[in-house]
């Protein structure tokens, strides 16, 4: 007796459509996952960007002090995105190219999805030159 050998045509196929959507499904998500991943680091840091260089020209107005311009810049970050964004912030009177410049510096945490991803925060800075001085 001859040992059977299985036909090759549409009745070998069946039930790889499922295979098939399940398997590129399931990489479609992950990819989606990881783009929106990216998107809302990104959005999160160009926030924090916009919110400590806005707090820098604040600090850096005549009458004003480096430390309002921290006290905007937190203001600012807790109505954007979330308060424990807006948790380290510090501002300083230094000099760049020799005229005086308010820097304003944010550390905040990563946003990650879930409990995987890289640890660490976003630092970020902001400058502006300080009026009435020099």
């Amino acid at each position: 007796m001859r040992p059977t050998v299985p036909a090759a045509g549409p009745e070998s196929e069946r039930g790889s459509a499922i295979v098939d959507f399940v398997l590129v499904g399931a990489l479609l998500t992950v990819l989606f996952v990881a783009v929106l991943q990216l998107a809302l680091t990104l959005h999160v840091r160009n926030t924090l960007i916009d919110c400590a260089a806005e707090g820098a020209r604040y600090g850096a107005l005549a009458g004003s002090t480096p430390a309002a311009g921290a006290e905007r810049t937190r203001q600012l970050i807790t109505s954007a995105v979330d308060a424990r964004y807006a948790a380290d912030v510090a501002a300083r009177t230094t000099s760049l190219a020799g005229a005086p410049v308010v820097e304003v510096t944010v550390r905040a945490p990563l946003p990650v999805l879930g409990l995987f991803g890289p640890s660490g925060v976003i630092a970020v800075a902001g400058r502006a030159y300080a009026e009435g001085a020099g």
